[in-house]
């Protein structure tokens, strides 16, 4: 970076030495305001702190003739989206490519978020402005890993940044588990949601009982959507193969199961509340799970112990007369069944469907967050037709040249620097693992921005001019991959929008990336 101004002591030594103009009585500081010699040193002190914060200011001001830094950023949900914010807010030459697998941005914005959580959505609406800056674009249907090589973004840009996600799901590791009627909840989530890869999934929703493994919040938005009636979702953006399977599903029961107890779910008091207040159905809680909860809570955090109390009282407190009324009128049930551990999926007679799932009993060691299950020797079987593993997503590693680590499935970093690799970066949940909500990677990539910032502001970063995509560009057309840009998304977008218009729904996805692609006349 270079300096478009002198040094203050530069000008202050000027100012002191320069010929007063014709007509002009000398003065101390080269100022008319001062005439004695204490309030010219006073003056003098005055400026060079005021030339000081104005050279401050111009330091971070590049030279004209010095290249724009080229960035490359790979993946375009929140992560990818809020470290792509950052660096072109924070610096004002910067320009940043966003690579994409799919022909569609905004990740889990679009594919994870519930239908019925709209708001949640309008995030979108910021990303939208980062992607038309004349400095950001998009770069649609590149599979970095198999398209491009990492090494080749990294030949091509000053700096790359990981931000790809969690697109894996941790396995039950159990007897049973390839069954068919046995489903991962991220890919059942994929499949409402109109993911590509997911759109052939067809689970079989004839069975009267469901259990889903996992107390997070994905946990209970499968389950929400499991019981919500019908026509409640007509008008989201939920996929209309989905809203026509749902439509004749059978499920009546669903368990949710964690290996743990109330004071360790992982949901939300919001997701919570959206369940016990879902119409048509009714919270079925065993109120011995929560014997001696009500004297423990009380030196929980805040927003723990309110979760707890909301769980507390719909256990063991008599519902009001119009609570009562909804729920003997409701012909839908759902459950959390606490201290079991999923230890067999069990099959029907002929092997080819679920019948059910044996579970361990468990019990605590350890208080808090830090209690640990483990299985008491006893075990029960509970009925069902369907089961949804919700334990956790998984990252995987993305290119051989990338150090990652297996067993956290994460990219090794250091506040978002990858270990021993110069120049590249991660954020989100490839950086600290699948937690938190989209303000936590918020937080999280705007932080990874800032390392970068700073490494490139201390020449730590390659100097000499990088080619950027147009490097890449040459790369992926050689090799028959034709990128998909934002206008291309924004058509999509359009047609998406007028196809769910006819049914008032927001939208009607497009499932089938050859007919995106054929939409865009490709």
């Amino acid at each position: 970076m270079a300096l478009r101004c002198w040094p203050w002591w530069h000008w202050s030594a000027w100012r002191r030495t320069r010929p007063p103009p014709a007509g002009r009585t000398p003065t101390f500081g080269g100022s008319d305001e001062v005439g004695d010699l204490a309030n010219a040193k006073a003056l003098r002190k005055k400026r060079r702190v005021q030339m000081g914060v104005k050279l401050e200011k111009l330091q971070l001001l590049p030279d004209a003739h010095e290249q724009p830094p080229q960035i490359c950023v790979v993946g375009s949900g929140p992560a990818g989206f809020y470290t792509a914010q950052h660096l072109l807010k924070h610096h004002p030459r910067a320009h940043v490519d966003i690579y994409e697998k799919q022909l569609v941005p905004f990740g889990l914005v679009r594919f994870g978020v519930a239908p019925d959580h709209p708001e949640v959505k309008n995030v979108i609406n910021t990303f939208t402005q980062t992607a038309r800056s004349d400095r950001c674009a998009f770069r649609g249907n590149v599979v970095v890993g198999r398209d491009v090589a990492v090494s080749e973004l990294q030949a091509a840009y000053h700096a790359v940044v990981l931000s790809y996600g969690a697109e894996d799901h941790q396995a039950l590791e159990i007897p049973g588990e390839e069954l068919p009627g046995v489903f991962s909840a991220r890919a059942f989530v994929g499949w409402y949601n109109g993911l590509p890869e997911n759109r052939e999934l067809a689970p079989d929703l004839s069975y009267d009982t469901a259990v889903i493994l996992g107390q997070g919040n994905v946990a209970l938005d499968v389950a929400r959507i499991l019981l919500t009636p019908p026509e409640h979702l007509e008008k989201t953006d939920i996929t209309e193969a989905a809203l026509g399977v749902l439509r004749q599903s059978r499920v009546k029961t669903v368990w949710i199961v964690g290996r743990r107890g109330p004071l360790q779910v992982a949901f939300t008091i919001k997701e919570l509340r959206e369940m016990i207040q879902l119409p048509g159905t009714r919270p079925m809680l065993d109120p011995a799970d929560f014997l001696g909860l009500q004297d423990r809570i009380k030196e929980v955090p805040r927003q723990r112990k309110r979760l707890t109390e909301l769980l507390l009282r719909t256990a063991t407190e008599k519902p009001g007369v119009e609570e009562a009324a909804r729920r003997a009128l409701a012909s839908r049930t759902w459950g959390l069944r606490f201290f079991r551990s999923p230890q067999q999926v069990l099959s029907s007679p002929d092997g080819r469907q679920v019948a059910g799932i044996r579970l361990a009993v468990t019990r605590l060691e350890g208080v808090g967050e830090a209690a640990r299950a483990v299985p008491t020797g006893d075990a029960e079987d509970l009925p069902c037709g369907l089961v949804l593993s919700s334990v956790g997503y998984k990252s995987r590693p993305i290119d051989p040249s990338v150090p990652f680590d297996p067993k956290r499935g994460v990219i090794p970093n250091m506040e978002g620097r990858v270990v021993d690799v110069p120049g590249l970066y991660c954020s989100g949940w490839v950086k600290r693992g699948p937690t938190g909500v989209i303000a936590t990677t918020m937080t999280d990539s705007f932080l990874t921005g800032q390392m970068l910032l700073q490494d490139l502001k201390a020449g730590l970063l390659p100097s000499g001019p990088r080619p950027g995509y147009a490097a890449i560009e040459a790369l992926l057309s050689s090799r028959g991959v034709r990128p998909v840009s934002f206008l291309d998304w924004e058509k999509l977008d359009a047609e998406e929008v007028s196809r769910g218009k006819g049914a008032g729904k927001p939208r009607e996805k497009l499932l089938d990336p050859q007919e995106m692609l054929r939409l865009l006349g490709r």
